[in-house]
């Protein structure tokens, strides 16, 4: 299909026309951006030089944060510099590039959200269980699982893209490069293709979160018989996943499920995935969580005591 594109490049409308709010714009999620960095590379190096890295819950918080910082980086650097930039294009290539890096990492942080929900069910619902299930062999074969498949779904988002036939507008109204968006441009009946995304990337959203749901609402009746400590320690680290679940997967249901068709209101729902979750959920799982604070001043502490001496 690529013999039939006349389109070497595209042009990324992104999030504003207006010149002073580009450069407020510019500051602003240059600031996110750096403190989506800091803040997840901070909790990740904490849990791996900590003891938290043997257990569960943190092994996969370490490769959240390391999935936040790879998803947030395969988007945030272009939409920073276009809010600069006299041109804002980017190569088909590239644009291809990026489709795959964001959906690749996109569906490796569902995944493992997935994989946290199920670990807080094992712990909390089958205790005695839980090392067992949750061995540190079982976690590596989830991670590697959530990687695959994200692979998958990253591959099918760039075959149906390459498919795409380009001969008309190169305008895409987004700040970065996304299959929906790209459908409207494509000089091809796409409609079926609508259809196959809306019930694939669409209802995995739905689905994935309805599930996630219903796995809470399990663990929230099974703590009723718990003692009033363990239900706040277990209700501490449940309510920060379930804040980090809703902030994700609302936007994402509403970019990918009611019609498929790029509106303006996407661009600012992607951006609750794509920059703003990504940014608060080294807040949500330090502050609230007692390890963690715990883990940064045994961690940091030490070794800024041991340079002093």
């Amino acid at each position: 299909m690529r013999d039939r594109n006349n389109i070497s490049e595209f042009i990324l409308l992104g999030l504003f026309n207006n010149q002073e709010v580009k450069k407020v714009g510019f500051l602003f999620f240059s600031l996110c951006y750096l403190v989506i960095l800091l803040g997840n590379l901070f909790i990740l190096t904490t849990i791996r030089l900590s003891q938290l890295n043997e257990q569960p819950m943190y092994f996969f918080l370490s490769y959240l944060s390391f999935t936040d910082v790879c998803f947030t980086s395969s988007i945030a650097p272009k939409l920073i510099l276009d809010l600069l930039a006299q041109r804002t294009t980017i190569s088909y290539n590239h644009c291809m590039t990026q489709l795959s890096y964001a959906h690749f990492f996109g569906g490796t942080e569902i995944f493992i959200l997935v994989a946290m929900a199920f670990d807080r069910y094992v712990a909390i619902c089958k205790p005695l269980h839980y090392m067992v299930i949750m061995s540190k062999q079982a976690c590596r074969l989830i991670v590697l699982a959530s990687c695959v498949g994200a692979f998958l779904h990253s591959i099918m988002q760039v075959l149906i893209a390459l498919q795409l036939p380009f001969c008309g507008p190169n305008k895409i109204d987004h700040y970065f490069c996304d299959v929906f968006p790209l459908l409207k441009l494509a000089c091809t009946d796409t409609f079926l293709l609508v259809i196959v995304l809306i019930g694939t990337t669409g209802m995995l959203c739905v689905l994935t979160f309805i599930s996630l749901l219903i796995s809470y609402i399990i663990i929230l009746t099974t703590l009723r018989t718990h003692s009033s400590e363990g239900r706040r320690k277990a209700l501490s680290t449940c309510g920060s996943h379930i804040t980090v679940v809703i902030m994700f997967f609302v936007p994402l249901a509403f970019t990918y499920v009611p019609t498929g068709n790029s509106v303006s209101e996407d661009k600012v729902f992607a951006l609750f995935y794509t920059i703003i979750a990504p940014m608060f959920n080294p807040f949500i799982y330090s502050f609230r969580n007692t390890d963690m604070k715990n883990a940064m001043r045994k961690v940091w502490l030490e070794k800024l005591l041991s340079k002093r001496k």
